[in-house]
Parts: structure tokens; sequence; C-alpha cells
């Protein structure tokens, strides 16, 4: 059956398929809004108001309740440029991270690696190694608290077997901010280990056995096909080590209140001492923005450098 058009609809066609297309994805762009609404509200309540917020607070002086009372522009970023706390805070913060990201992640991949051998009753080593993960922060602080202990402590117990003295983890600055290290290093792995098994067992088993037959070694097998196929799990599991090393505070909290001296007091311990123990919300606000930065560009350069060297199947 042929439909014959006359000349003077005929103009009218290309119009009236623009405007149902127009209408077609104005539809769609408002089911897509309607869907994202929940996330759009939640965002702007806990992520985009709070930081809106702290970015006008940096540069106030605030009451005791946080409201601004005087405008001082930069004074508050000039104020933390001079202080002394906030260069051991920074010094701490990035002490720790440099002792917990790398020993963190070498740690699980050790425990992955022998965890992905199929041996008999391997499960329950698999279970053990990622139990930390089914435990909150504070009852893990509590555990450490007690091991910790200069006199009940079970580490100085064992310590005394071996005729070494008595060490004050909590109490002496040279070794506050490592005891910390050692608990955050504990209470990551679980997390670390589970995300490292899951690319282990990604990788095609074919590729180790034709590397058995060539009669490569385990060394050669782990630097030509173990981590390169695990190079896209590693880059994910340092870039969350990085930022969550940079915003730990539960256990600083619960086990020395950023003392002694000052040697475990973290940025973020730092934001809420200033914010909620000093009531300088202004400076704390600041604080953040700084902290923001640091991962900021942490995130840029892991990005940047760390990626070219991601193999990706």
């Amino acid at each position: 059956m042929k439909v014959v058009v006359d000349e003077e609809h005929k103009g009218q066609i290309p119009a009236t398929i623009n405007k149902l297309s127009f209408l077609s994805r104005t539809l769609n762009n408002r089911t897509a809004l309607l869907y994202l609404l929940p996330s759009i509200v939640l965002f702007s309540v806990f992520v985009f108001y709070p930081m809106f917020k702290t970015v006008y607070l940096s540069f106030f002086l605030t009451d005791l309740q946080g409201r601004p009372a005087e405008f001082v522009g930069l004074e508050n970023f000039q104020y933390l440029i001079q202080s002394e706390s906030f260069h051991k805070s920074i010094k701490a913060t990035l002490l720790f991270v440099l002792y917990t990201v790398p020993i963190s992640i070498v740690t699980a991949l050790f425990l992955a690696i022998i965890a992905n051998e199929k041996l008999k009753g391997i499960g329950v080593f698999r279970t053990l190694f990622s139990s930390t993960m089914g435990m909150s922060v504070a009852a893990s602080s509590v555990i450490w608290l007690f091991l910790f202990h200069p006199s009940i402590g079970a580490i100085n117990r064992l310590l005394s077997i071996f005729n070494i003295q008595a060490i004050e983890w909590l109490v002496d600055p040279s070794w506050a901010l490592i005891s910390i290290s050692i608990t955050t290093i504990w209470m990551n792995t679980g997390f670390t280990f589970l995300i490292l098994l899951g690319g282990l067992q990604n990788i095609d088993e074919n590729l180790y056995e034709s590397a058995s037959i060539d009669g490569a070694s385990f060394w050669y097998k782990m630097r030509r096909i173990t981590i390169p196929m695990l190079s896209p799990t590693l880059f994910f599991i340092i870039t969350i080590t990085l930022i969550n090393a940079f915003q730990t505070f539960g256990q600083v909290d619960i086990l020395t209140k950023g003392g002694p001296a000052e040697s475990t007091n973290l940025i973020v311990y730092s934001i809420y001492r200033e914010a909620f123990i000093n009531y300088q919300f202004g400076t704390a606000s600041a604080q953040a923005i700084v902290l923001f930065f640091f991962i900021l560009i942490v995130t840029i350069l892991q990005f940047k450098f760390g990626e070219k060297r991601v193999f990706y199947q």
C-alpha cells in the first residue's frame, strides 16, 4: 500500500519529528532526574551543604555555637602556617600514612597469596584473615588498649619472657604513633585481604600452568603474572588505603587523645579537637580544607602516575 503525502503537509513532517524527539528527550530527562532525586537530596544534605559551610566558616571567627562572628579573610590559614601544633599534626599524619599504607598492603597481599592456595581447610584461614573487617573501630581499639597496657598488657608480658624491658606503648612519644599504626594495620588488613583475594581468584590459572611448564620460579610468576594481572585491584586498594589513612580518627581518640606531646595528633583529630574542644570552628574549617587538598593532590598523583602501571585485561 503506497502512502501519498501532498506537498502542503510534506514540509511539516521534519518539524513534527523534531518536536516529538524534543518531548521524548524531556520526558527521559525528567524520569532520570526523578530516579536521581533521592541521591541528590542525600548528597546535598550530607556532602554539598557541609562542604560549602566549611569553606564559608574558614573565613570567619566563630562564637561557641559555631556561628560566624567576625570576617577575618585568610587569617585562619595564616594562623595554621605559623602554628607549631599544626606542623606537628601534618608531620604525624604523613608519618602515619608512610607507616600504615605500604605495610597494610604488603601484609594483606602476603596473606591473600597464602589463602589463594587450594588446600584442605584453607577456608578457616580465609575467615580468620578477614575477621577484623567485622569489628568496629571502637571494639578493636579497646582490645589494643589492653594489649598495650604497660603492666598487664600481653605484649609487654611477651617481651618480658625474652628479658626485654617493658615499653610505654601509648605514653612514650617515640612509640605512640607506632602503636596507633600497628592498630590501624591490624584493623585494615581484613578488608584489604578480601579485595586482593578476590583479585587473585580472577587470574586465569592457565597462565600459571604455562609458566610452570616453562620452568618459571615462584618469584618470576609473581613478578610477571600475579602483580601485572592484579594491578587494577592493587591500584584500587592503594587509592582507598591512602584516603582512609588521611582520615583516621577513631583509634586516635580512644587510645591516645592525640598525645603524648601531640605525637599522634593526626589532622582529623586535630580538626575535631579544634572545633569541639577549643570551639574554634573557623580554624577547624581551615584545617579541613587543607586536608581536602592533601587528599585531592595525593589522589590526582595516584591516578596520574599509578594508573600508568595498571594492566587491564
